[in-house]
């Protein structure tokens, strides 16, 4: 027979199953009976039970083939609230079942498809179990088992597992056996191309508090100077993806340049993104590229040069070149976004499946061109289903299955299959992108079941990115996005912006600017205070960077922002006034002395002020002092008083403007007034005089005649 005969003898068979005609079973002498006897079960309810929070799928065999067997490990608890006696768990498909449509093959997950799975695998005993008891089995299927050896036709199979106690209840669960083709005796057709791509950066990048303290004091050079760092969490992590990334070279890991510098040993990637994942579409949406430069983030941090520049560093190796990908970010990808990625040298972008969000009859190569002002952009848009069920997450809340790895990982490439044999001869790329946060075990679960996959071709990203377009767009400026996110963005860009300021007022109005010190570091070298000042604002632009790469509300993005925060505030407040004692007043003037600390490694040159809360005992209003690094000096205020009485003096510090920072302190002032001078005696003799008289008054009184 021809390859020609055989490719029609091939499509007429998909044919056939496309218009919902299973295909016969081949061998099977008790095939009729088996179906008859599980249509008639079937038939009495339209569904099965969802038995999600009973049976859970720990492992299964994700793709079948010749030699592979099938082995299950599930774990039953029993939820309600009595015990159950002692049961069996059975797992059966369909050998001959193909699934027709997408709403087929959604429908059997949902546990709502009246499917029979009459070629029973295997059953394995499960033991009692009291209330909120688990037990974990496992069933292994050899590759000659005749339900497994019943399967001629390769692709998606419906597959049941059934949880029956000896009390007559029981459980189910709809899954899938997607079987390859390998060891059957039919055309192949060609592989359908899967690119399957990973961004590696973090959402829990930390702040570096001693980082800060030895920065704000000196102690740090420009080579410790990064505050931004992965938590132990993430380095763990690190660790044990790179056996997986070892494991499987094709999985396209696209990685945040400054992640691989924070990391030991870089693992090889496929390219870089945007350096702290910046999100270059809240970027676009918020449209104020001076708000973002104010909060430290220009777009030289960002480009596609600054990523190349980071990746080379990591390296150690200043040849170093990787292809560069805008990965988007929180929003969806705007024609203002694209057009923003162009001009900062992403000629390429990956898309979530929101990019496209028109119905197809087929699944097609995920490879789009957009014309934007600053020239075209290629988009590599994920596919939807496949892309979720890779990100761990169900294709609907009532796929039962689909709560664990396992069930997860056996709908992908049932699903997966079921996609090429829609279209069996048409070229086509499809696109899958992991979480950052996937784990080592996952990665090996898929990459591991996408490679022994006979009708998946895995694929580069640049392969995808020159495959034929599916389609050119001229996109359409949207304003993109939701207010909430605008005015939370709006609201951390302010905080930035603010605590920048602050760093640059200590240079221009704080530190002594007559007096370019130097100040010694740990490793025994000199810095100026300007390049002590450009320490400071690239920790605090690099912090804002992974701030506004980070997801809004989330927890790497509030570590940024309160570590900016304790920078800013570590320095204004290194300058302080010492707490003053009360002072007493015994005439119409004293001194009041006020202490100033300075602990930064460079003289500062600022105001003091002094303000009472009485109008009879005031004090001078200001005084100039420059204080020496990690030093004290003292002014004085000229206490004046018109009265006996008590008043609290507010002692400030203020900038060379006359803007007041750190903290205050209140000074306690009481007057004791004492008379010295000739007009007090004056007064004092008239007083005694007045006394006597008063006393010579009271002993020559006239008594009354008429008493």
């Amino acid at each position: 027979m021809g390859a020609a005969a055989c490719a029609c003898i091939c499509a007429l068979a998909l044919s056939i199953g496309a218009l919902g005609t299973p295909l016969a079973a081949y061998g099977d002498e008790d095939d009729s009976a088996q179906t008859d006897s599980a249509q008639t079960e079937d038939a009495q309810t339209s569904a099965d039970d969802s038995g999600a929070d009973v049976i859970a799928i720990d492992q299964s065999t994700a793709v079948v083939s010749a030699t592979s067997g099938y082995h299950l490990v599930a774990t039953i608890t029993n939820r309600s609230d009595q015990d159950l006696p002692a049961g069996t768990l059975s797992v059966s498909t369909n050998a001959s079942y193909t699934f027709v449509s997408r709403t087929d093959i959604q429908d059997w997950a949902d546990g709502q498809a009246s499917i029979p799975t009459p070629n029973e695998l295997g059953s394995v005993q499960v033991p009692a179990l009291a209330v909120g008891e688990s037990a974990t089995v496992s069933l292994d299927v050899d590759s000659a088992q005749t339900a497994l050896a019943a399967i001629v036709t390769w692709g998606p199979k419906p597959l049941r597992i059934a949880y029956q106690p000896q009390d007559g209840t029981g459980e189910f669960l709809h899954t899938f056996l997607t079987r390859s083709s390998d060891g059957l005796s039919m055309q192949q057709t060609p592989a359908m191309g899967l690119t399957v791509a990973m961004p590696l950066t973090s959402d829990q990048w930390q702040v570096d508090d001693e980082t800060i303290d030895g920065l704000v004091s000196g102690d740090a050079d420009d080579e410790a100077a990064t505050a931004v760092t992965l938590g132990s969490d993430d380095s763990k992590a690190v660790k044990a993806r790179e056996q997986a990334f070892a494991n499987h070279p094709m999985l396209q890991v696209v990685a945040d340049p400054s992640y691989l510098n924070a990391v030991q040993m870089p693992p090889k990637v496929a390219g870089v993104t945007q350096p702290g994942a910046f999100d270059i579409t809240d970027y676009a949406a918020y449209g104020d590229a001076d708000a973002y430069t104010q909060a430290g983030v220009s777009t030289d941090m960002w480009n596609a040069d600054a990523a190349q520049s980071l990746y080379r560093e990591a390296l150690g190796d200043e040849s170093a070149s990787a292809a560069a990908y805008a990965w988007q970010g929180e929003r969806d990808w705007s024609a203002q976004a694209l057009n923003q990625a162009a001009q900062q040298g992403y000629d390429t972008v990956i898309a979530s499946s929101s990019f496209d969000q028109s119905e197809t009859d087929t699944v097609h190569t995920g490879t789009y061109v957009v014309h934007t002002d600053a020239g075209d952009v290629t988009v590599l848009s994920e596919q939807r289903e496949l892309g979720k069920l890779a990100k761990g997450q169900a294709l609907s809340e009532t796929a039962a299955a689909e709560t664990t790895d396992a069930g997860l990982l056996a709908r992908f490439m049932a699903q997966s299959a079921f996609y090429q044999m829609e279209q069996p001869y048409t070229s086509r790329n499809l696109l899958v992108t992991l979480d950052a946060n996937a784990d080592a075990e996952w990665i090996e679960q898929l990459m591991g079941a996408v490679e022994q996959a006979s009708w998946l071709t895995l694929t580069d990203l640049d392969t995808m990115a020159t495959a034929d377009v599916y389609d050119e767009l001229g996109m359409e400026q949207v304003d993109n996005g939701e207010q909430a996110a605008t005015d939370a963005l709006e609201g951390t860009l302010s905080t930035l912006s603010a605590t920048r300021n602050d760093i640059t007022r200590l240079s221009t109005a704080i530190l002594d600017d007559t007096d370019d010190g130097n100040a010694d570091t740990q490793n025994g070298e000199s810095t100026s205070a300007d390049e002590w000042i450009a320490m400071l604002l690239d920790t605090h632009d690099d912090m804002a960077l992974h701030a506004l790469g980070a997801a809004d509300g989330s927890a790497a993005r509030t570590r940024m922002t309160e570590g900016m925060q304790l920078l800013s505030s570590s320095l204004l407040g290194a300058v302080t006034i010492t707490p003053s004692e009360s002072v007493t007043v015994v005439s119409e003037s004293a001194q009041m002395p006020v202490t100033v600390d300075n602990t930064l490694p460079y003289a500062v040159r600022v105001r003091v002020s002094s303000l009472t809360d009485s109008m009879q005992i005031v004090t001078s209003r200001l005084a100039d002092v420059t204080v020496p690094a990690n030093g004290e000096e003292q002014v004085t205020f000229t206490i004046r008083v018109s009265t006996s009485g008590s008043a609290t003096a507010t002692i400030a510090l203020q900038d060379r403007d006359g803007n007041a920072f750190g903290a205050t302190q209140n000074t306690p002032i009481t007057s004791v007034l004492r008379i010295s001078d000739m007009s007090g005696f004056v007064i004092i003799g008239f007083a005694v005089l007045l006394g006597a008289l008063g006393l010579w008054r009271q002993f020559h009184r006239k008594k009354d005649a008429n008493a």
